[in-house]
């Protein structure tokens, strides 16, 4: 009898030769906080994104990022930010750090984003903010719904904590027309940096207010302060700011990751092709695809049970960890979390396209360190536990 197969993960990072080089000249460079590569990071990633234009600022979480970006804008108690209900629960919870209300709206069935045709019929003279989500690596109707914030006078805060690198009409997602949008480099994302996130603005004076903000509200930044060839102790605290930088640790990783970022987008592309050839024909729907000329990050695969499957999803998902293959769920919807359904009187009902997709979606390994051969090994468990 052959030994069982090892545990084939949901998703694990490639960390290279560089990245540890990099991390270990951090290490001895005795600047370990925020400083000179973070400072590099930050302007490799606008030079990636191709306009002198954007300021991108680094934090330690795309969280971070999204409540910094929201609180420069000046969200606050009595304001209503509108979201999707299929998200993580970092997209809204930033709202409620500013005492602000979460508005939720359902998705578009086929894409699994934001419906811009739900966002324009939950405006209420409240409403001060839309945060689209690209959800799996799929940019949403930006088109549609940047042309509804202008109409009715809105900020635009994009969560594209998936969406690293994905377009939107031809263009990458962070060089719209969003008042900012905010990236997420958490360890199963398309590049990492263990935790950490960018924020994006081509407003001047939005980034000014995220860079006080994202170290406790000073006047001056401590690499600046530390580095000074003059006598520069002297700081303000100008506004009670927060612990939002990024060390330099973590941007080491993200310099070489960022470095790689193309040819891991090529590679997920590839990995979803296979995936598709192996699962094409089961009772399943498979990832939508980006529009023609546009590209998708594949940050998930998510495939949804059709109604004709033999199982459920939860009977599936155990089929497929008996076999060894790692799998999830993106996401279990915001109006079934306890404090959001109980805050806002949320009820599945409300939600039937988000809710359907929940019950019928699982979220299949993807990740470069994948080999074809792991893809075939998905495809088959998948067409034995479909069986």
């Amino acid at each position: 009898m052959s030994a069982p197969l090892p545990f084939l993960p949901f998703a694990l990072p490639e960390i290279g030769d560089e990245e540890i080089a990099e991390v270990v000249d951090t290490l001895k460079s005795g600047w370990v906080t925020t400083g000179p590569k973070t400072r590099r990071f930050e302007e490799d990633f606008t030079a990636f994104l191709g306009e002198a234009s954007l300021q991108s600022l680094a934090v330690n979480s795309a969280t971070a990022g999204l409540h910094l970006a929201l609180e420069a804008l000046g969200i606050g108690p009595g304001d209503e930010v509108i979201t999707t209900t299929h998200t993580f629960t970092a997209t809204a919870e930033v709202v409620r750090y500013l005492g602000a209300d979460v508005v939720l709206v359902d998705i578009d069935p086929a894409t699994m984003c934001i419906d811009p045709a739900r966002v324009e019929a939950a405006i209420t003279p409240r409403t001060k903010a839309i945060v689209p989500v690209h959800y799996a690596g799929l940019a949403a109707d930006m088109e549609s719904l940047l042309a509804i914030a202008a109409r009715h006078g809105l900020k635009v805060v994009e969560d594209a904590a998936h969406a690293l690198p994905c377009t939107s009409g031809g263009r990458l997602i962070g060089t719209l027309a969003s008042d900012a949008t905010v990236f997420s480099f958490y360890a199963n994302k398309t590049i990492t940096t263990g935790e950490g996130g960018m924020v994006v603005t081509r407003h001047a004076e939005l980034a000014k207010r995220m860079k006080v903000m994202r170290l406790h509200g000073m006047s001056r930044d401590a690499f600046d302060r530390f580095t000074a060839t003059v006598p520069s102790w002297y700081y303000e605290i100008v506004a009670p700011g927060f612990k939002y930088n990024l060390t330099d640790i973590a941007a080491a990783l993200g310099i070489h990751q960022l470095k790689r970022l193309r040819g891991f987008q090529q590679r997920r592309v590839e990995l979803a092709a296979q995936l598709d050839d192996g699962l094409a024909g089961l009772p399943l729907t498979l990832p939508p695809h980006a529009p023609r000329g546009d590209l998708h990050a594949w940050h998930l695969y998510v495939v949804r049970l059709d109604d004709n499957a033999p199982v459920d999803r939860n009977r599936f998902i155990e089929r497929l960890y008996a076999a060894g293959i790692g799998c999830s769920v993106h996401y279990i919807p915001l109006h079934l979390q306890p404090y959001w359904r109980d805050r806002y009187g949320l009820a599945a009902a409300m939600f039937p396209h988000s809710q359907r997709a929940y019950e019928r979606m699982v979220s299949l390994p993807l990740y470069t360190r994948m080999s074809d051969g792991d893809v075939r090994r998905v495809c088959d468990a998948v067409r034995a536990a479909l069986s």
